[in-house]
């Protein structure tokens, strides 16, 4: 009759670790992609999934393109495991499941967090962050500051641009 407890308490923390093992950056990519694809086709294969993994790879920017480089949907992946991806995502898996599994073969999957976004683009925020902080603002815009030598230069470019990227960082 002790068994009992045991085995509910073991049951409940098993599903409380795997809630809070949040892949982020994976979930999110593969929910776009798997809703974009239920938009666009009644039925899912295996080989449409990976093409469109592989299309949208190649879009990919930051973080997502480090998860496609990781998952070998990347040219420069030195490993290949799309069909991880692509049989589950076709058979309608659970997005959350399918990056649970991918994590227990490469941990750095569910690492890989968004970067924080900032809400107030004033000039005396700005002005706190390093300029590694504020190029990599630009770069997540797709935006470059060159010729840019002093910090007011990156954060009055920031502040110029912030309106054709509607804010976010």
């Amino acid at each position: 009759m002790s068994a009992l407890p045991l085995v509910i308490l073991l049951f409940f923390r098993a599903i409380d670790l795997s809630s809070s093992g949040d892949c982020e950056v994976c979930e999110s990519f593969l929910r776009r992609l798997y809703d974009s694809l239920n938009v666009a086709h009644t039925d899912l294969t295996p080989a449409l999934v990976e093409e469109e993994l592989e299309r949208s790879c190649t879009v990919a920017q930051g973080k997502e393109a480090r998860l496609c480089y990781y998952l070998g949907a990347s040219s420069d992946a030195a490993t290949r495991v799309t069909a991880s991806v692509s049989r589950p995502l076709a058979s309608h898996v659970p997005v959350e499941k399918i990056c649970q599994r991918l994590s227990s073969r490469d941990t750095q999957i569910c690492q890989l967090r968004y970067e924080p976004r900032l809400k107030d683009l004033s000039s005396e925020s700005l002005q706190k962050l390093r300029v590694l902080e504020l190029r990599n603002i630009l770069a997540s815009w797709g935006e470059e500051c060159r010729g840019c030598l002093e910090k007011h230069e990156f954060v009055s470019l920031i502040q110029r641009k912030a309106s054709q990227h509607g804010g976010a960082v």
